[in-house]
């Protein structure tokens, strides 16, 4: 019988100095593929064409601020520093722990701009949003964890 997966089963790391932590406190992390298109109609043809050339990733995010969380200390500093180009670009990693392989799980690693949008928009906790933008290709790995998956090690494949 077909086994519903849970939001749970794919869990986020971000990179910090070469060590990749777990996103916690976050209420979204939605990711949007937002393809390109090539679409063209040929005169012999009564109907369009369209083919997929590419994507464009991004992650909308929100998080409660939790006051002694390494990644909500690095992605608000982005945000207070108003950060630009290379300075607001992280490592991301999403593990499906779903997809057990060799030593860990299946996971993908790409780089993102970090984009904030807003924050203090919630009247019980401190919230920051915004959004990841894919800046880079994507790289297939092995994810694996020595320490409850609060860290993660990421082999390329």
């Amino acid at each position: 019988m077909d086994k519903i997966l849970k939001r749970s089963d794919k869990l986020a790391f971000y990179g910090i100095d070469d060590t990749f932590m777990r996103m916690r406190g976050f209420t979204d992390f939605s990711m949007s593929k937002n393809p390109s298109e090539y679409t063209r109609k040929y005169v012999d043809e009564e109907t369009e064409r369209n083919d997929v050339v590419g994507y464009n990733p991004t992650i909308s995010f929100a998080f409660d601020r939790f006051s002694e969380d390494p990644v909500h200390a690095d992605m608000v500093g982005i945000a207070d520093s108003e950060a630009i180009g290379a300075d607001a670009v992280r490592s991301i990693v999403i593990v499906d722990i779903t997809k057990p392989a060799e030593s860990g799980y299946n996971a993908q690693k790409r780089d993102f701009s970090v984009i904030p949008d807003s924050e203090g928009s919630d009247s019980e906790t401190y919230t920051y949003s915004g959004s990841l933008k894919a800046n880079g290709a994507v790289v297939n790995g092995i994810a694996s964890s020595e320490d409850g998956w609060q860290t993660i090690t990421f082999v390329e494949q």
